[in-house]
């Protein structure tokens, strides 16, 4: 099955391709995860890896390089992020805007004008925004198109400081996303990077995996994930404030762009340990309730539920979205908790070890699937399952990340074939995806576990930053491309 008019691309985020140059230039050291990293605590309590992201690819650096090894794959389009740090590395805070609320209290209007944006202008770094013109002026040269994203888990570290958080979240004076200034900020930076860029973008998004930044950085603090704490209430106005910055962000980009403006999501398909048993399929559902539905039901319909459960409420001024992307990996299998949290009763679930996220490195799962070396199981029919819980609110899909941490380049050609074949059997079935993007062209700075974890199609030698591809996964996705799937 072959679209002539099908996007096919690779995709990056800014923090973890951007630096790596020798010499040090091309630095970010204005984001969150720049100091979450090198912390001391987090080090020697091995939440990150001690790997530092100055020693990364250097994308930043290299990007004609990397985009001619997209381009030799035939690809047609190319994602990636304009890290709102390096465009403002100062608050932007006093800039004053109007804005207005609604009647539960959320932020349903910010009032940006020319004088704001001359204003932001001002203290914007035109360095950057002259680096980002180049790189997608060069995409678009070499026939590319683009999609980009506005915030992929990073944060202006004045927005968001983890370290002070982790301390004392109420004398914190950058709370991030748990702040609702964070909406206004976001909103500005929002408007100022369609006016800067609008002429070189196909596809806006605004978010990158909002529930990540909750998920992680305030439900599990045992998985290195900033701001490191356990505070049900906090990720509650996290959730909340990014579907209202989400909206927010929408707005402020149609003010000053026609092109398509989307959200991406990792909707993970959930399914029930022991599907007899009535307590692990209620969990099931409560998963996929909490972890997927908060945003598709947000941002598509404008229905929240305040409490997270399933008792919505209508929101109009949320409802702001053009399509919808999808990270998809891999699966989780449900069991049944008791609650944990008053704050979010909804949670009673949790994933069962040996399958999904929670399985062996370098193994087989208990279904006796491949496990990457991420210990993520491989497991193909989640693609479908995923796409299918997207498809029921009928907004145009693309499958934004998909790929497999594989050093040794053994999996990584099945897992393409057999993700990409069930793709294809949901746009069969009805689904309207129009395209998929691997993660990742290289090797990358994976977070909090740094190099230990290789999802590139190429390889990077540490030290002379050369590109070595992985010969079978390059062959398949490049065949693919090409021919489509036998």
């Amino acid at each position: 099955m072959h679209h002539n008019d099908f996007v096919w691309g690779v995709v990056q985020s800014a923090f973890q391709f951007e630096m790596g140059d020798p010499m040090r230039r091309y630095l970010d050291t204005r984001t969150d995860w720049w100091y979450w990293v090198r912390d001391v605590y987090n080090i020697k309590n091995d939440l990150v890896s001690g790997h530092l992201p100055e020693d990364g690819v250097n994308n930043y650096g290299l990007y004609e390089i990397d985009h001619h090894l997209a381009k030799n794959l035939g690809l047609n389009s190319y994602q990636l992020t304009i890290e709102w740090s390096r465009i403002f590395p100062c608050p932007t805070y006093h800039i004053d805007v109007e804005f207005e609320r609604d009647g539960y209290g959320l932020i349903k209007n910010v009032k940006i004008t020319e004088d704001v944006l001359e204003e932001l202008d001002r203290i914007a770094n035109h360095t950057e925004i002259t680096h980002y013109r180049k790189v997608l002026g060069n995409l678009k040269k070499m026939g590319f198109q683009t999609f980009v994203t506005l915030n992929h888990q990073t944060q202006p570290i004045w927005l968001h400081d983890p370290i002070e958080v982790r301390r004392d979240i109420e004398k914190a004076r950058a709370k991030g996303w748990a702040d609702e200034r964070a909406i206004i900020e976001f909103a500005k930076f929002s408007a100022y990077a369609a006016r800067k860029f609008d002429d070189l973008v196909d596809y806006w998004a605004t978010f990158d995996e909002p529930m990540v930044t909750a998920e992680l950085g305030y439900l599990a603090p045992y998985v290195g994930w900033p701001p490191g704490i356990l505070n049900p209430s906090a990720a509650k106005s996290v959730i909340l404030n990014q579907l209202v910055g989400h909206a927010r962000s929408y707005d402020a980009i149609k003010r000053f762009s026609k092109k398509p403006v989307g959200i991406i999501l990792n909707i993970i398909p959930a399914y029930p340990r022991d599907p007899n048993d009535q307590k692990d399929v209620k969990a099931a559902e409560n998963y996929d309730l909490f972890h997927n539905r908060i945003f598709l039901e947000g941002v598509n319909e404008g229905r929240v539920d305040f409490e997270f459960g399933d008792n919505y409420t209508k929101i109009p001024h949320l409802a702001r979205n053009d399509w919808v992307g999808n990270n998809y990996y891999t699966r989780e299998v449900i069991r049944y908790i008791e609650p944990r949290y008053k704050e979010l009763p909804i949670i009673n679930f949790v994933g069962t070890e040996g399958y999904g996220y929670s399985a062996e490195p370098n193994s087989v799962s208990k279904d006796n699937n491949p496990t990457s070396d991420f210990g993520w199981e491989s497991f193909p029919q989640g693609m479908y399952d995923s796409i299918m819980i997207g498809e029921e609110y009928k907004k145009p899909m693309f499958i934004t990340e998909n790929g497999v941490a594989d050093s040794r380049d053994t999996l990584r050609p099945r897992y393409i074939r057999e993700h990409v074949a069930k793709m294809f059997d949901a746009i069969e079935a009805g689904a309207d995806v129009r395209g998929y993007f691997h993660w990742a062209l290289t090797d990358n700075y994976e977070w909090a576990m740094g190099f230990k974890i290789r999802f590139g199609l190429y390889e990077v030698d540490p030290i002379s930053k050369q590109r070595i591809p992985r010969p079978k996964s390059v062959e398949t996705y490049k065949k693919i491309v090409k021919e489509g799937l036998e």
